[in-house]
Formats: C-alpha cells, structure tokens, sequence
C-alpha cells in the first residue's frame, strides 16, 4: 500500500452550506502529516471523512485501500487510532479503571471492558506502558492522573489495535508546556509502531522533526500541501491564519509570531 489517504475533488455540505470544497490531497506511505487551521477551517470535517464518519458530497476518497462507496467502512475504523482531547467525554466510564485496563481496552475499540482478555493482550498493554514509560502508573485509577498522563495513556491505548494510521486531533490542548513537550516526544514512539499519522493542532511548534509534511487549512478550501519546509512559509500561514505573521526556525522546529504591524479585526 502505497498511498494512504486519496481525496480527489472532495466537497462536504451541511444543511445546505459548503464546510469543504474541491479538496485534492494525497498521503503517501511514511509520510507523517501536520494539519493546521483557524476553527471553522474544515480540519474536523476531513478527519470525519477520512474515518467514515462522513460520507462526501462530490468527490473519491479512498483510505487504506478502502474506496469509499464499495466498502465496509466498520472495517476501515479498526485500522484507525484517534486520540483527542474530546475523548474526555468518556471520563465517567473510566474514571476507576487502571491504566492497564484503558489500554487493553483498545483492541477492542471500546471504553471499558466487555469482552474476556486474552494473556498475549495484557502482554502486549505491558509492552506499550514500558514503550510509553507509564510504569510507575500502573494500578492507578484514570480519575487520579494529570492531563498529562492521561493523554499519554490514550495515546498507548490507541496503538493497542496496531492500527495502519493514527490521528492525533490536538492532542496538547489544555497541557501544560512539561506535559506538551512529554506528549510530543511520544510521536519517536508512535514511529517505531510502523503507522502513519495525522496531527491536528493550532501550533505549528508541536510540528516536530517527525512530522515531515504539511496541509493548511482555511475556510473549506487547501491553502497549501506538501514538505513542511516548504509550506510553513510567512505567506502560506499569514494566509491560512487571516493576519500577518513571521515563521523562525529552532532546531528543527518552526514557531511562529504575529507581525508587528497586524491589524486584528476584533469583531
């Protein structure tokens, strides 16, 4: 499998209106992609398309060799991990369970447990709590971990299924700057699990050296696609985020300032 996502001409209406429009936007085996955009941008909407959650208006979509239309998309979803902050939802369900039990749980992409684990599973939950240096976690009930350590957690859960591609949908909202850079040290992790990834967020410094290409976002439609190099340019971004900013470079990472001169429209 060369090509991990195909969208060709891809457009999403909801009641009546465009969310996205004429997107042509192609993933490539061993390619790790950042997707940046102001909210309101559509990055939400192509990550539901993406996991068959929602059906295009116009346009092909293929993902990991399912063509949507002629496929079984329950079966495309087992082949996908998400991990997002709006996973907090499910708090109250997990709230008592050990850190091996959330993890566990994701081979069968449930939250909580309802099906008889086998020992090479719980082998395996070991195995990511070592990878993912939660040892001195285990036992301890999800209500009584940080954000930090929760996010680390589901993020090990996720990677329980082996899944082909991983979308990590801002996964560092609401950490700390010591949790944040914990989080972002996992993807070295998450690389070594052989999956491609997908990562969402507003901050264009949570592009580490590992995330190797980049999609912008803005009002529906791709401002640019392509190396990170080469798309996370002043222009590219100033058109992306509606005001001016400048992008500087710190060991392999970009980080971005608004210009001097911006003018913020406030209303």
């Amino acid at each position: 499998m060369d090509t991990i996502i195909s969208l060709e001409g891809v457009s999403w209406k909801r009641d009546g209106r465009e969310i996205l429009s004429g997107i042509d936007w192609e993933m490539k085996k061993g390619e790790h992609w950042g997707i940046l955009g102001l909210n309101g941008s559509g990055k939400t909407s192509i990550l539901n398309i993406i996991s068959g959650y929602h059906f295009p208006s116009e346009g092909n979509v293929t993902v990991l060799d399912y063509p949507f239309g002629k496929s079984y998309l329950p079966d495309l979803r087992k082949e996908i991990g998400f991990v997002s902050s709006s996973l907090s939802r499910f708090s109250h369900i997990i709230e008592y369970e050990s850190i091996e039990e959330i993890i566990v749980s994701g081979k069968f992409a449930s939250f909580g447990i309802y099906e008889e684990v086998a020992k090479a599973d719980w082998e395996k939950a070991d195995g990511l709590i070592e990878r993912f240096r939660l040892n001195k976690l285990k036992g301890k009930p999800y209500h009584l971990l940080s954000q930090g350590e929760r996010r680390r957690v589901l993020i090990a859960r996720s990677l329980m299924n082996d899944p082909k591609l991983l979308i990590l949908d801002e996964p560092c909202s609401g950490l700390d700057i010591l949790s944040r850079e914990q989080v972002l040290a996992l993807t070295k992790e998450i690389d070594r699990s052989n999956c491609s990834i997908i990562y969402v967020t507003h901050h264009i410094e949570e592009l580490v050296e590992g995330i190797t290409h980049v999609l912008l976002l803005s009002e529906g439609k791709i401002v640019a696609a392509g190396p990170k190099e080469e798309v996370l340019k002043d222009k590219l971004l100033s058109e992306t985020f509606h005001l001016p900013v400048n992008v500087r470079w710190e060991e392999n990472r970009p980080w971005i300032s608004v210009g001097h001169n911006a003018n913020v429209n406030i209303l």
